[in-house]
Protein backbone atom coordinates (compact mmCIF):
# COMPACT_ATOMS: atom_id res chain seq x y z
CA UNK A 1 0.00 0.00 0.00
CA UNK A 2 1.12 3.47 -1.05
CA UNK A 3 0.81 5.78 1.89
CA UNK A 4 2.38 8.80 4.59
CA UNK A 5 2.99 9.95 7.29
CA UNK A 6 4.11 13.41 8.39
CA UNK A 7 6.81 15.03 11.46
CA UNK A 8 7.44 18.15 12.73
CA UNK A 9 6.68 21.20 14.30
CA UNK A 10 5.50 24.42 13.36
CA UNK A 11 8.58 25.97 14.84
CA UNK A 12 10.70 23.34 15.14
CA UNK A 13 13.75 22.04 13.45
CA UNK A 14 12.36 20.10 10.39
CA UNK A 15 8.90 18.73 8.52
CA UNK A 16 9.51 14.90 7.24
CA UNK A 17 7.28 13.09 5.31
CA UNK A 18 8.11 9.25 5.25
CA UNK A 19 6.47 7.73 2.06
CA UNK A 20 6.21 3.73 2.40
CA UNK A 21 5.15 1.65 -0.35
CA UNK A 22 6.41 3.81 -3.90
CA UNK A 23 7.75 1.90 -6.60
CA UNK A 24 10.66 1.63 -7.86
CA UNK A 25 12.32 2.38 -11.27
CA UNK A 26 10.97 6.16 -11.14
CA UNK A 27 13.32 9.01 -11.72
CA UNK A 28 12.75 11.70 -9.49
CA UNK A 29 13.17 15.24 -10.01
CA UNK A 30 13.30 17.26 -6.81
CA UNK A 31 12.95 20.91 -8.79
CA UNK A 32 9.24 19.81 -9.23
CA UNK A 33 8.70 19.61 -6.02
CA UNK A 34 10.40 22.93 -4.72
CA UNK A 35 8.11 24.09 -7.34
CA UNK A 36 4.99 22.75 -5.42
CA UNK A 37 6.29 24.02 -2.23
CA UNK A 38 7.44 27.10 -3.99
CA UNK A 39 3.71 28.19 -5.00
CA UNK A 40 2.51 26.25 -1.26
CA UNK A 41 3.99 29.57 -0.17
CA UNK A 42 2.67 32.09 -2.59
CA UNK A 43 -0.84 33.69 -3.19
CA UNK A 44 -1.70 36.97 -2.10
CA UNK A 45 -2.37 37.83 1.32
CA UNK A 46 -0.04 35.52 2.99
CA UNK A 47 1.96 36.64 6.20
CA UNK A 48 5.39 37.44 7.30
CA UNK A 49 6.66 33.53 7.63
CA UNK A 50 6.38 33.03 3.72
CA UNK A 51 9.35 35.67 3.74
CA UNK A 52 11.62 33.54 6.27
CA UNK A 53 10.55 30.61 4.84
CA UNK A 54 12.03 29.81 1.16
CA UNK A 55 11.01 25.56 1.67
CA UNK A 56 12.79 23.15 -0.31
CA UNK A 57 12.95 19.45 -0.18
CA UNK A 58 15.82 17.16 0.66
CA UNK A 59 15.81 13.17 -0.48
CA UNK A 60 17.44 11.54 2.49
CA UNK A 61 16.32 7.97 1.79
CA UNK A 62 15.14 5.51 -1.02
CA UNK A 63 16.89 7.36 -4.23
CA UNK A 64 19.60 6.03 -6.07
CA UNK A 65 20.84 7.83 -8.88
CA UNK A 66 17.87 9.71 -8.92
CA UNK A 67 15.50 6.88 -9.34
CA UNK A 68 13.35 5.15 -6.94
CA UNK A 69 14.17 2.03 -5.11
CA UNK A 70 11.09 0.87 -3.81
CA UNK A 71 12.44 0.98 -0.67
CA UNK A 72 10.80 4.00 2.14
CA UNK A 73 11.71 7.60 1.02
CA UNK A 74 12.10 10.33 3.81
CA UNK A 75 11.36 13.55 2.59
CA UNK A 76 12.75 16.68 4.84
CA UNK A 77 11.74 20.53 4.75
CA UNK A 78 14.06 22.29 7.09
CA UNK A 79 12.26 25.12 9.28
CA UNK A 80 14.52 28.27 8.82
CA UNK A 81 12.39 30.08 11.54
CA UNK A 82 13.60 27.10 13.96
CA UNK A 83 13.04 28.41 17.52
CA UNK A 84 10.63 26.05 19.73
CA UNK A 85 12.75 25.79 22.49
CA UNK A 86 12.88 29.25 22.70
CA UNK A 87 8.87 30.19 22.50
CA UNK A 88 6.45 30.19 25.19
CA UNK A 89 3.40 29.07 25.87
CA UNK A 90 -0.31 30.85 25.06
CA UNK A 91 -1.87 32.02 28.39
CA UNK A 92 -5.14 32.57 26.26
CA UNK A 93 -6.77 30.37 23.56
CA UNK A 94 -7.68 31.99 20.32
CA UNK A 95 -10.92 30.85 19.01
CA UNK A 96 -11.14 28.55 15.96
CA UNK A 97 -7.61 26.68 16.85
CA UNK A 98 -6.76 23.42 18.37
CA UNK A 99 -5.36 25.60 21.51
CA UNK A 100 -8.20 25.18 24.12
CA UNK A 101 -9.04 21.75 22.92
CA UNK A 102 -5.87 20.06 22.51
CA UNK A 103 -4.76 21.38 25.76
CA UNK A 104 -7.53 20.07 27.98
CA UNK A 105 -7.30 16.66 25.62
CA UNK A 106 -3.54 16.54 26.44
CA UNK A 107 -3.33 18.05 30.16
CA UNK A 108 -0.50 19.91 28.87
CA UNK A 109 0.40 23.29 27.85
CA UNK A 110 -1.15 25.15 24.35
CA UNK A 111 2.21 25.14 23.00
CA UNK A 112 2.15 21.85 22.43
CA UNK A 113 -0.61 21.92 20.37
CA UNK A 114 -0.63 24.49 18.14
CA UNK A 115 3.12 23.78 16.64
CA UNK A 116 1.63 20.40 15.23
CA UNK A 117 -1.87 21.92 14.51
CA UNK A 118 -0.11 24.49 12.67
CA UNK A 119 -0.74 24.64 8.88
CA UNK A 120 2.75 24.66 8.77
CA UNK A 121 2.80 20.73 8.24
CA UNK A 122 1.17 20.61 5.25
CA UNK A 123 4.35 21.67 3.43
CA UNK A 124 5.43 17.93 4.32
CA UNK A 125 1.91 16.71 2.84
CA UNK A 126 2.75 19.19 -0.59
CA UNK A 127 6.15 17.31 -1.09
CA UNK A 128 4.33 14.33 -0.82
CA UNK A 129 1.85 14.69 -3.43
CA UNK A 130 4.32 16.34 -5.80
CA UNK A 131 6.60 13.22 -5.20
CA UNK A 132 3.46 11.07 -6.22
CA UNK A 133 2.31 13.04 -9.21
CA UNK A 134 5.31 11.89 -10.74
CA UNK A 135 3.97 8.65 -10.74
CA UNK A 136 1.33 9.77 -12.42
CA UNK A 137 2.27 11.91 -15.06
CA UNK A 138 3.86 9.40 -16.91
CA UNK A 139 0.81 7.85 -17.70
CA UNK A 140 -0.97 10.74 -18.41
CA UNK A 141 -2.82 11.87 -15.30
CA UNK A 142 -2.45 15.34 -14.26
CA UNK A 143 -3.82 17.18 -11.38
CA UNK A 144 -4.13 21.41 -11.20
CA UNK A 145 -5.87 23.05 -8.31
CA UNK A 146 -7.09 26.34 -8.43
CA UNK A 147 -9.34 28.72 -6.45
CA UNK A 148 -13.05 29.08 -7.62
CA UNK A 149 -14.09 31.88 -4.76
CA UNK A 150 -12.65 33.78 -2.36
CA UNK A 151 -14.34 36.39 0.39
CA UNK A 152 -17.74 35.51 -1.41
CA UNK A 153 -16.28 37.05 -4.81
CA UNK A 154 -16.73 34.12 -6.97
CA UNK A 155 -14.22 33.40 -9.57
CA UNK A 156 -15.74 30.79 -12.25
CA UNK A 157 -12.96 28.50 -14.08
CA UNK A 158 -13.66 28.97 -17.98
CA UNK A 159 -14.15 26.03 -20.27
CA UNK A 160 -10.49 25.47 -21.13
CA UNK A 161 -7.98 22.56 -21.70
CA UNK A 162 -5.30 22.31 -19.09
CA UNK A 163 -2.92 24.05 -20.86
CA UNK A 164 -4.62 27.06 -20.89
CA UNK A 165 -5.50 26.59 -17.38
CA UNK A 166 -2.33 26.20 -16.16
CA UNK A 167 -1.03 29.83 -18.12
CA UNK A 168 -4.07 31.22 -16.66
CA UNK A 169 -3.36 29.66 -12.78
CA UNK A 170 0.09 31.14 -13.29
CA UNK A 171 -0.99 34.69 -14.21
CA UNK A 172 -3.24 35.29 -11.27
CA UNK A 173 -1.90 36.21 -8.09
CA UNK A 174 -4.63 34.79 -6.21
CA UNK A 175 -4.24 31.54 -7.94
CA UNK A 176 -7.87 31.57 -10.31
CA UNK A 177 -8.41 31.05 -13.54
CA UNK A 178 -9.67 34.35 -13.79
CA UNK A 179 -6.86 36.86 -13.51
CA UNK A 180 -9.23 39.94 -14.76
CA UNK A 181 -10.46 39.61 -11.00
CA UNK A 182 -7.44 39.45 -9.72
CA UNK A 183 -7.10 43.48 -8.58
CA UNK A 184 -10.55 43.09 -7.20
CA UNK A 185 -9.90 40.25 -5.54
CA UNK A 186 -6.57 42.15 -4.32
CA UNK A 187 -8.48 44.92 -3.06
CA UNK A 188 -10.53 42.75 -0.74
CA UNK A 189 -7.95 41.11 0.99
CA UNK A 190 -5.66 44.80 1.95
CA UNK A 191 -9.23 45.80 2.79
CA UNK A 192 -9.75 42.80 5.06
CA UNK A 193 -6.30 43.11 6.34
CA UNK A 194 -6.57 46.38 7.03
CA UNK A 195 -9.64 45.40 9.73
CA UNK A 196 -7.51 43.00 11.47
CA UNK A 197 -9.62 40.45 9.96
CA UNK A 198 -9.01 37.07 7.68
CA UNK A 199 -10.73 35.59 4.92
CA UNK A 200 -12.02 31.91 3.71
CA UNK A 201 -12.84 30.84 0.05
CA UNK A 202 -13.36 27.78 -1.99
CA UNK A 203 -10.92 25.60 -4.19
CA UNK A 204 -10.85 22.96 -6.90
CA UNK A 205 -9.27 20.00 -8.24
CA UNK A 206 -9.43 18.77 -11.47
CA UNK A 207 -7.61 15.01 -12.45
CA UNK A 208 -8.28 14.50 -15.73
CA UNK A 209 -6.29 11.23 -17.60
CA UNK A 210 -7.88 8.75 -15.48
CA UNK A 211 -8.64 5.51 -16.13
CA UNK A 212 -12.01 3.48 -15.10
CA UNK A 213 -11.77 1.56 -12.31
CA UNK A 214 -9.41 3.26 -9.41
CA UNK A 215 -11.07 2.81 -5.56
CA UNK A 216 -13.83 0.30 -5.28
CA UNK A 217 -17.62 -0.18 -4.28
CA UNK A 218 -16.62 -3.34 -1.87
CA UNK A 219 -15.78 -2.02 1.57
CA UNK A 220 -17.34 1.59 2.74
CA UNK A 221 -13.61 2.67 3.40
CA UNK A 222 -11.84 1.56 0.44
CA UNK A 223 -14.03 3.79 -1.61
CA UNK A 224 -12.32 6.58 -3.75
CA UNK A 225 -14.79 9.01 -2.95
CA UNK A 226 -14.89 8.88 0.63
CA UNK A 227 -10.42 8.63 0.84
CA UNK A 228 -10.40 11.85 -1.34
CA UNK A 229 -12.84 13.37 1.10
CA UNK A 230 -10.58 12.11 4.47
CA UNK A 231 -7.51 13.62 2.69
CA UNK A 232 -9.13 16.98 1.41
CA UNK A 233 -10.95 17.74 5.18
CA UNK A 234 -7.61 16.83 6.86
CA UNK A 235 -6.51 19.59 5.68
CA UNK A 236 -6.37 22.82 8.02
CA UNK A 237 -8.57 24.93 8.23
CA UNK A 238 -11.37 23.16 5.35
CA UNK A 239 -14.57 22.84 6.55
CA UNK A 240 -16.34 21.54 3.86
CA UNK A 241 -16.04 18.92 0.32
CA UNK A 242 -17.72 18.38 -2.75
CA UNK A 243 -17.37 15.78 -5.84
CA UNK A 244 -18.86 16.34 -8.57
CA UNK A 245 -22.17 18.65 -8.22
CA UNK A 246 -21.85 18.36 -4.70
CA UNK A 247 -24.36 19.41 -2.66
CA UNK A 248 -26.49 21.00 -5.62
CA UNK A 249 -27.51 17.60 -6.52
CA UNK A 250 -29.73 17.70 -3.75
CA UNK A 251 -31.44 20.87 -4.87
CA UNK A 252 -31.77 18.81 -8.56
CA UNK A 253 -34.56 16.34 -9.69
CA UNK A 254 -32.41 13.22 -11.17
CA UNK A 255 -32.32 13.99 -14.79
CA UNK A 256 -30.78 17.19 -13.86
CA UNK A 257 -27.61 15.30 -11.94
CA UNK A 258 -26.87 11.84 -13.73
CA UNK A 259 -24.54 11.70 -16.40
CA UNK A 260 -25.55 9.96 -19.69
CA UNK A 261 -23.56 7.34 -21.07
CA UNK A 262 -22.36 7.75 -24.54
CA UNK A 263 -20.12 6.06 -26.93
CA UNK A 264 -17.53 7.32 -29.50
CA UNK A 265 -15.27 5.10 -31.37
CA UNK A 266 -13.15 7.46 -32.20
CA UNK A 267 -11.71 7.55 -28.75
CA UNK A 268 -11.46 4.16 -28.08
CA UNK A 269 -7.48 4.16 -27.32
CA UNK A 270 -8.07 6.88 -24.56
CA UNK A 271 -7.97 5.86 -20.87
CA UNK A 272 -11.81 6.10 -20.66
CA UNK A 273 -12.04 3.76 -23.72
CA UNK A 274 -14.51 6.08 -25.55
CA UNK A 275 -17.19 6.25 -23.01
CA UNK A 276 -17.87 9.87 -22.82
CA UNK A 277 -20.48 11.71 -21.04
CA UNK A 278 -22.06 15.23 -22.25
CA UNK A 279 -22.28 16.13 -18.13
CA UNK A 280 -19.96 15.51 -15.49
CA UNK A 281 -21.76 15.66 -12.78
CA UNK A 282 -20.45 13.00 -10.43
CA UNK A 283 -17.44 14.64 -10.56
CA UNK A 284 -15.69 11.67 -11.99
CA UNK A 285 -16.62 9.20 -9.47
CA UNK A 286 -19.13 6.62 -9.17
CA UNK A 287 -19.93 4.03 -6.38
CA UNK A 288 -16.20 4.87 -5.37
CA UNK A 289 -14.76 4.05 -8.27
CA UNK A 290 -13.35 6.38 -10.80
CA UNK A 291 -15.75 6.59 -14.24
CA UNK A 292 -13.25 7.46 -17.07
CA UNK A 293 -14.25 11.19 -16.61
CA UNK A 294 -11.93 13.80 -14.94
CA UNK A 295 -12.51 13.48 -11.09
CA UNK A 296 -13.48 17.19 -9.76
CA UNK A 297 -12.68 17.74 -6.04
CA UNK A 298 -13.96 21.50 -4.60
CA UNK A 299 -12.74 22.13 -0.89
CA UNK A 300 -13.92 24.84 1.57
CA UNK A 301 -11.27 26.67 3.72
CA UNK A 302 -12.31 28.75 6.56
CA UNK A 303 -11.32 31.95 7.90
CA UNK A 304 -7.90 31.92 9.20
CA UNK A 305 -8.43 31.57 13.29
CA UNK A 306 -5.79 34.23 14.23
CA UNK A 307 -6.87 37.79 14.06
CA UNK A 308 -5.02 40.61 14.38
CA UNK A 309 -7.75 41.71 15.96
CA UNK A 310 -8.54 39.39 18.32
CA UNK A 311 -11.88 37.41 19.48
CA UNK A 312 -12.75 37.04 23.14
CA UNK A 313 -10.93 34.82 24.88
CA UNK A 314 -10.18 33.80 28.72
CA UNK A 315 -7.01 33.97 30.60
CA UNK A 316 -6.66 30.09 31.29
CA UNK A 317 -5.00 30.85 34.96
CA UNK A 318 -7.77 33.67 36.10
CA UNK A 319 -10.59 32.30 34.02
CA UNK A 320 -11.35 35.87 33.50
CA UNK A 321 -12.39 37.45 29.70
CA UNK A 322 -9.43 38.38 27.88
CA UNK A 323 -8.43 39.08 24.23
CA UNK A 324 -7.37 35.79 22.29
CA UNK A 325 -3.42 35.17 22.10
CA UNK A 326 -2.19 36.48 18.60
CA UNK A 327 0.82 35.23 16.34
CA UNK A 328 1.85 35.71 12.82
CA UNK A 329 -0.67 34.91 10.92
CA UNK A 330 -2.00 35.89 7.37
CA UNK A 331 -4.93 37.37 6.25
CA UNK A 332 -5.51 34.86 3.51
CA UNK A 333 -4.24 31.92 2.48
CA UNK A 334 -6.79 30.50 0.33
CA UNK A 335 -4.02 30.08 -2.81
CA UNK A 336 -2.01 28.14 -0.43
CA UNK A 337 -4.83 25.59 0.19
CA UNK A 338 -5.52 25.29 -3.15
CA UNK A 339 -1.94 23.66 -3.77
CA UNK A 340 -2.32 21.56 -0.62
CA UNK A 341 -5.49 20.47 -1.42
CA UNK A 342 -4.43 19.53 -5.03
CA UNK A 343 -1.14 17.49 -3.65
CA UNK A 344 -3.18 15.40 -1.11
CA UNK A 345 -5.79 14.74 -3.93
CA UNK A 346 -3.16 13.63 -6.18
CA UNK A 347 -1.26 11.19 -3.74
CA UNK A 348 -4.93 9.93 -3.18
CA UNK A 349 -5.14 8.84 -6.45
CA UNK A 350 -1.52 7.56 -6.79
CA UNK A 351 -2.35 5.43 -3.73
CA UNK A 352 -5.33 4.33 -5.69
CA UNK A 353 -3.33 3.88 -8.47
CA UNK A 354 -1.28 1.39 -7.17
CA UNK A 355 -3.72 -0.16 -5.34
CA UNK A 356 -4.92 -1.45 -8.63
CA UNK A 357 -1.69 -1.74 -10.99
CA UNK A 358 0.66 -2.75 -8.41
CA UNK A 359 3.60 -1.10 -6.63
CA UNK A 360 6.51 -2.78 -6.84
CA UNK A 361 8.30 -1.08 -10.24
CA UNK A 362 7.26 0.98 -12.97
CA UNK A 363 7.78 -1.29 -15.25
CA UNK A 364 5.42 -3.55 -14.13
CA UNK A 365 2.64 -1.17 -13.44
CA UNK A 366 3.11 0.12 -17.06
CA UNK A 367 2.56 -3.69 -18.27
CA UNK A 368 -0.49 -4.23 -16.24
CA UNK A 369 -1.79 -0.71 -16.86
CA UNK A 370 -2.04 -1.87 -20.56
CA UNK A 371 -3.44 -5.19 -20.17
CA UNK A 372 -5.94 -3.59 -17.93
CA UNK A 373 -6.87 -1.40 -21.11
CA UNK A 374 -6.90 -3.96 -23.66
CA UNK A 375 -8.79 -6.38 -21.83
CA UNK A 376 -11.70 -3.14 -20.79
CA UNK A 377 -11.66 -2.86 -24.26
CA UNK A 378 -12.79 -6.40 -25.41
CA UNK A 379 -15.82 -5.89 -22.87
Amino acid sequence: MLRYWTAGESHGKTLLALVDGFPAGISIDTELIDTELARRQGGYGRGGRQRIETDRVEVLTGIWKGRTLGSPIALQVINRDYKLEKLVDLERPRPGHGDLTGSLKYLGPMRDILERASARETAARVAAGALARQLLEPFGIRVLGYVVELGGMELPPPQAGYEKRVRLRAASRVYSLAPERDQAVCDLIDETGKKGDTLGGIVEVTVSGLPFGLGTHTQWDLKLDGRIAQAVMAVQAIKGVEIGMGFAAARAPGSAVHDPIQFDASQQDQPHLGYVRPTNNAGGLEAGMTNGQPVIVRAAMKPISTLRKPLESINLTTKRPESASYERSDVCAVSAASVIVENVVAFELARAFTDKFGNDSLDEIRARYDLYLELARQR
